[in-house]
């Protein structure tokens, strides 16, 4: 089996905001994607950091409970009382953690449970889908942190939106989902200048002004389409649309502001709707989610018309990747960024890549408004560190090492 395409789901615990996102990265980066970070509902296997302030409490109050999961240990002492659990010991080497990932996978193959560990429970107050923040400097020594039990009703279990990892796209099956622009080669350097599309011509338009009525006003709104209306549900950071993604696909990937963009309009949701007690929780996406995704079908692998391709770009945060549409080197071009900003071309040559993987990263992240043009003078003053190449380290190695050696 390639396990590339079945990578593990795992979750992280016992790590704060900084640690899990590296540890996202490392998972991605020298592991090779053979596991991938996600909520703690839908882990197959938990890694925990058993040196944090809460770490030991989290294994010795899940000790006592039955689980199918298998757990992996981080920690900087090779012994501990607990039995059944695969020990990596840090700083993590990828070797070793590549070894516990094969181990936690045959476990899961047999069947086989870890009777000393449960499922791991997570800090009252923390987001079961977002990094755990870190509690250390609240925490007084001999302090017991209070654990909090979770339970989840099984409708929001089936909202794929909450509870599903995002999907990850290879470069083999970039083309295939994402789809291309006849007459244009968006890696052509000579092309570059007519490598963009205007979202406005889009779905993804007509969705961002509706999410962002719907966020001012602060109301459940509906988006007409002449199709199937999405339902916006801003308080809960959600929408409802009640196609298949193949159709939602389809359809963002048409130019439709010449044909159905008279029809489009913003509404009240409708008595009908809100009335409707059968709404498919499979149809529900959370909205950055959603529109990510949108932005990427409608891009095709080209930028937006409002980007000079000229000038440099930056990243205000980091993506929600456990949440979001992965596209390829997602992760490598968001690290590259977060240092500093950079053109496009320039994201392309340094991380040697595929233009069009840059511009439907920035399409995405330009949706969601965590990316966008440089206007400062003062952006451009100081140039981005020059990344050469080292035949003896990895260019995702070297990024890890430069974000690692940061003051959080």
């Amino acid at each position: 089996m390639d396990k590339n395409k079945n990578p593990l789901k795992v979750a992280l615990h016992g790590m704060n905001e900084r640690s899990y996102k590296m540890m996202a990265m490392y998972l991605q980066g020298p592991c090779k994607g053979v596991a991938f970070v996600v909520g703690n509902n839908n882990a197959e296997l938990d890694i925990i950091d058993a040196d944090s302030v809460d770490g030991q409490k989290l294994l010795r109050e899940n000790a006592e409970k039955g689980s199918a999961r298998p757990v992996i240990i981080l920690s900087l002492n090779d012994e501990h009382p607990f039995e059944n659990v695969l020990c990596v010991k840090k700083p993590v080497k990828t070797d070793d953690m590549l070894s516990a990932l094969a181990k936690g996978r045959a476990l899961l193959e047999q069947g086989t449970k870890s009777p000393a560990m449960g499922s791991v429970g997570l800090l009252e107050g923390n987001d079961p889908y977002q990094a755990p923040a870190n509690n250390a400097e609240e925490l007084v020594e001999d302090e017991q942190p209070v654990l909090k039990k979770y339970v989840i009703d099984s409708d929001e279990q089936r909202k794929t939106s909450k509870h599903q990892a995002a999907m990850q796209l290879n470069e083999k099956g970039f083309g295939a989902f994402i789809g291309n622009v006849t007459g244009i080669d968006v890696n052509d350097p000579k092309q570059f200048a007519k490598a963009h599309y205007n979202p406005n011509d889009y779905f993804q338009g007509y969705v961002e002004s509706a999410f962002k009525v719907s966020r001012e006003k602060g109301q459940n709104r509906q988006l007409n389409s002449g199709w199937n209306p999405l339902v916006i549900f801003p308080g809960n950071n959600e929408v409802w649309l009640d196609v298949d993604e193949s159709q939602v696909r389809a359809f963002s990937g048409l130019a439709i502001k010449n044909t159905l963009g008279s029809k489009m309009s913003v509404t009240p949701l409708s008595q009908e709707i809100s009335a409707k007690e059968d709404m498919s929780l499979e149809r529900f996406h959370s909205m950055d989610a959603f529109l990510w995704k949108v932005a990427c079908w409608a891009s095709k692998g080209r930028y937006p018309a409002t980007i000079d391709i000229k000038k440099p770009v930056y990243l205000k945060s980091w993506p929600n990747f456990t949440r979001l549409l992965v596209t390829p080197h997602a992760l490598r071009i968001a690290a590259l960024l977060i240092q500093g900003p950079r053109t496009l071309p320039n994201i392309a040559e340094v991380l040697n890549i595929k233009p069009q993987y840059v511009f439907v990263f920035i399409s995405a992240a330009c949706s969601l408004g965590i990316a966008g043009q440089v206007r400062r003078e003062v952006d451009e003053l100081v140039q981005s560190p020059e990344i050469k190449p080292n035949k003896n380290q990895g260019l995702l190695s070297r990024i890890l090492s430069t974000l690692l050696g940061k003051k959080a």
